[in-house]
């Protein structure tokens, strides 16, 4: 199997061999971690009881997967990565915004794979050999976690792909060893060391559980499905085959490692931490099983989105391999998983990275779908490689490489949604206009999507032809036909 050479670059279709059911596959192994297991945590830790808690997680999981699941077919057309993709709607400059966002978004999630997996790790250890819990122990479970995520991501794709077809099967069986182990234990009452309703009242606290621990999963692939679906070819697989099997594998892939949580929650009296409670509740002969989960799947999971924040450091920085980009992304990653050990606690980081991020994130997503809607799923692949390329010009130009209207109103959309957003440590100002309930993601997609919508096609500078004198091949309808001038010119 050799190491992937292919960056955000258009993949050829000879080169795209994978199908629905790799996609459900990669979506199901590489989401069977704890990294995504303790977000089913939240709901318990907020004060919610066992049906409140499995309300939320469904609610929000299922709200975001029909939302998130369309823009796994904008890379089925492009055959590259969303965020290069995105420059159909932001310009081929303009996709930076994507990319900035894609970046953020991976890199705090393989930040908390390997925090929360590392951490359970050792706590395991602990127990099986008597390694002592400190920092020296955190330092080596971190930094041999990091290298082999490190690894898989720098080979590619298909290594990946591999990894999440054994781990689809792997996980399954140890998450339901899990549930035997630690149902002796369970209850569906709410957790008294919670303290209550985190917010004061049962509707708010449901409401930041359903975004915190249900939305923000589908949310955190609005810029990864694209990696995935950009090797399927669209002339050997239907749009709705990629759209159901993308809807089964968020599905799948959220739904089963959150609730699993949410179960071992209640079973531990998880209430303030989720990893210590874990390990301490797990019968013995459940630990080994329990330290496979906590490494193996941590790898899977964190690969995934290292590789992808190395395709988005590469759409960045045109002149880095995808190689190097992953490399160097690794390093900041590794940073942040220490500064989140050892400088904050796990519910106040998780809670604000997830809702910062689904606030600003969520603009963007809906903005790219509204071009997907107006071009009618047509692009020029090849125009959008023109920043890649270092090049100038193509029929996503626009007005120097940004799409003025659609950048004006992400960044509308995201000042939005932060100043609506309730964290542990901040409360925006609108706060006071929805009743202290955080509808960040609400407000932020909204005003975006109703800002860009106000702009008519074309208003970002891109020639307006009529649509039946132009040809079939060109973008979307409103950009097809490129005018000299705005031909691709080496820069």
């Amino acid at each position: 199997m050799p190491m992937e050479q292919r960056g955000v670059d258009t993949i050829p279709d000879a080169e795209r061999t994978s199908g629905p059911r790799d996609l459900v596959a990669i979506l199901l192994g590489s989401n069977l971690c704890l990294g995504v297991i303790i977000f089913g945590w939240l709901p318990p830790s907020f004060g919610l009881g066992w049906w409140a808690s499995v309300t939320a997680v469904v609610t929000g999981t299922v709200v975001g997967t029909l939302f998130t699941a369309p823009l796994a077919l904008i890379s089925l057309r492009t055959g590259t990565n969303l965020s290069t993709s995105s420059g159909a709607q932001f310009g081929v400059r303009g996709r930076l915004v994507g990319s900035v966002v894609g970046l953020l978004l991976a890199l705090g999630y393989t930040a908390l794979t390997v925090w929360i997996g590392g951490d359970v790790t050792v706590r395991v250890l602990d127990r099986l050999l008597g390694v002592p819990a400190n920092d020296v122990s955190y330092a080596v479970v971190y930094g041999v976690l990091a290298a082999a995520t490190v690894a898989g991501a720098v080979y590619g794709y298909r290594l990946l792909l591999t990894m999440s077809r054994v781990l689809a099967v792997g996980m399954t069986a140890l998450l339901l060893l899990g549930l035997a182990a630690y149902a002796p234990d369970f209850t569906t009452s709410a957790l008294p060391e919670a303290g209550g309703h985190l917010l004061g009242g049962f509707w708010p606290t449901w409401l930041l559980a359903t975004v915190a621990a249900g939305l923000s999963g589908p949310i955190a692939f609005i810029t990864l499905l694209g990696d995935y679906t950009r090797y399927i070819s669209p002339a050997r697989h239907t749009s709705r085959q990629v759209l159901h099997a993308t809807w089964l594998g968020l599905l799948l892939g959220l739904l089963v490692p959150q609730l699993f949580g949410t179960f071992t929650a209640y079973a531990a009296r998880a209430a303030l931490d989720y990893a210590g409670p874990l390990v301490d509740a797990s019968p013995g002969w459940y630990l080994v099983p329990l330290l496979l989960a906590a490494s193996a799947g941590s790898v899977g999971n964190a690969g995934l989105m290292l590789y992808s924040m190395g395709l988005d450091l590469d759409a960045i920085l045109p002149r880095a391999s995808r190689a190097r980009a992953t490399c160097a992304v690794a390093v900041v990653a590794t940073a942040c998983v220490f500064a989140g050990h050892y400088a904050s606690t796990a519910q106040d980081a998780m809670t604000s990275f997830v809702l910062l991020l689904t606030a600003i994130g969520t603009p963007w997503a809906v903005i790219t779908l509204i071009g997907f809607v107006r071009c009618r799923g047509v692009y020029d692949p090849d125009a959008l490689q023109v920043f890649n390329r270092r090049a100038r010009g193509g029929v996503y130009w626009f007005r120097g490489g940004w799409n003025v209207p659609a950048t004006v109103a992400w960044a509308v959309g995201a000042t939005v949604g932060v100043l609506a957003v309730s964290l542990p440590s901040y409360e925006g100002p609108l706060l006071s206009l929805t009743g202290g309930v955080d509808t960040s993601f609400l407000l932020s997609g909204t005003v975006g999507g109703l800002t860009y919508s106000f702009f008519p096609p074309g208003s970002g500078g891109a020639p307006q032809p009529d649509a039946t004198d132009v040809p079939q091949r060109h973008a979307c309808p409103q950009l097809r036909q490129v005018s000299n001038e705005r031909k691709p010119q080496a820069s």
